[in-house]
């Protein structure tokens, strides 16, 4: 791994990481919202 840890990121490089952030945090949202929906619908009705 050539990469240098001291090294300053770069703009693009800090907006990609904001950008992905973002997406990991809507999927897991979306995968918590399913998980629900899933748990509703196995309880047996009344």
């Amino acid at each position: 791994m050539g990469y240098a840890v001291s090294k300053t990121p770069s703009p693009a490089d800090l907006e990609r990481e904001r950008r992905l952030a973002e997406a990991l945090r809507a999927n897991l949202r979306k995968r918590k919202a399913q998980a629900r929906d899933a748990k509703v619908d196995d309880q047996p009705k009344d």
